[in-house]
């Protein structure tokens, strides 16, 4: 084996069972002597309070694993790609210091690539941006984004159609760089030693698992949840409060869709969303996919770290 200490990407949509997984591959690692951490790259767990929705594991879910970049946002503040970059290769970098295996668990495949990868950030226009964002404001994000799924369908693939600021962000990189071709960076890491492999999840049991999940953060006090983090500025928030869940109890506290209807488009989002997630991550080549539900998918990936 290399003498660079690994890091292990786990990649899999929404509901695909990733948190848990990481932590049972975090406990065998440090069974075998090897002590592991996981390193969250999803971009709403890093909101503090924002926790049934987001389907935070728990400190007992954690079992002892120590979790980077969980809780360390207020859900006013704003989070961005090339700032989850930054703090994401941060805590890589100390766990390898430390002979630590970093997990990063993938929640959004922008995100993985912006870390694992070589990727830079194209510059800004203030008038550009700000003639989006005039359009955003008479038209809604669901016709901007419309926009961008005609112009450049794969990074409208990783972009929440309700999403405004990611979508105007979107359209000012695509004017700016003179293409309406998504400018993703090549499959070339930026970090030595990476082992991306991905939990692989028939569509059925996905729309299953996302359903109970859902009927779950309704169960767990997920209106309760965005009612108090409406009282701390969730409204004010510009990628918080377009969270899954949290815009439609939003809209149903504005009497736009009631109760039923909010879920059902939470789970309907959900579904969305994990599809999009899929097509993303299996367009990566280097990663391995394995059985979500297989009885030795721990071994056989902690395998592909030897």
């Amino acid at each position: 084996m290399s003498d660079v200490t690994p890091v292990l990407v786990l990649n899999g949509p929404t509901a695909s069972g990733k948190s848990t997984l990481a932590v049972d591959l975090a406990l065998a690692l440090a069974g075998r002597g090897r002590p592991a951490e996981v390193v969250n790259a999803d971009s709403m767990l890093v909101y503090r309070g924002m926790d049934i929705g987001t389907a935070k594991p728990t400190p007992a879910q954690r079992r002892g694993v120590v979790h980077h970049l969980v809780d360390i946002l207020d859900v006013t503040e704003t989070a961005s790609v090339a700032q989850f970059q930054r703090l994401a290769r941060a805590a890589i970098a100390s766990c390898r210091h430390r002979g630590v295996i970093p997990i990063v668990v993938g929640g959004s495949a922008l995100y993985v690539h912006a870390i694992v990868d070589a990727f830079e950030f194209p510059g800004t226009d203030p008038d550009v941006r700000e003639r989006y964002q005039q359009r955003l404001d008479e038209a809604g994000p669901e016709a901007l984004h419309a926009e961008l799924v005609a112009r450049a369908p794969l990074i409208a693939a990783d972009i929440l159609p309700g999403n405004g600021r990611r979508i105007v962000r979107a359209l000012e990189v695509l004017e700016l760089t003179g293409s309406a071709r998504p400018r993703l960076p090549e499959w070339t890491y930026a970090v030595p030693g990476v082992v991306q492999v991905g939990l692989d999840i028939a569509r059925d049991e996905l729309d299953q698992r996302i359903e109970a999940r859902v009927e779950q953060m309704w169960a767990d006090g997920l209106v309760d949840e965005v009612r108090r983090l409406e009282d701390a500025g969730l409204r004010g928030g510009l990628t918080a409060s377009r969270a899954l869940g949290y815009r439609q109890v939003l809209e149903m506290f504005d009497g736009l869709i009631d109760e039923v209807e909010a879920r059902r488009r939470t789970a309907a989002g959900t579904r969305r969303f994990a599809r999009k997630q899929l097509s993303w991550f299996r367009r990566d080549p280097r990663v391995v996919w394995f059985p979500v539900s297989g009885a030795d998918t721990v071994a056989l990936i902690l395998a592909q770290l030897s």
